[in-house]
């Protein structure tokens, strides 16, 4: 399946990013993968994901 431009993805910020504006992390959803982009500078390189690896990151930064 081909990753879509993610330039063209619907961005959203963590609900983890707390209110201050600090370190925020935005996501996208790019059909079986998940973009993962600093929200500060969103012009920069993302990182791109397959979905099982992202579930796996997030029970990682659970511990």
């Amino acid at each position: 399946m081909k990753i879509p431009d993610p330039s063209q993805a619907h961005w959203r910020k963590s609900t983890h990013s707390g209110a201050n504006e600090g370190e925020c992390v935005e996501i996208a959803e790019l059909n079986d993968h998940v973009g993962i982009r600093d929200s500060k500078n969103p012009a920069a390189p993302q990182l791109t994901i397959t979905r099982q690896d992202f579930a796996t990151l997030l029970t990682h930064l659970k511990r």
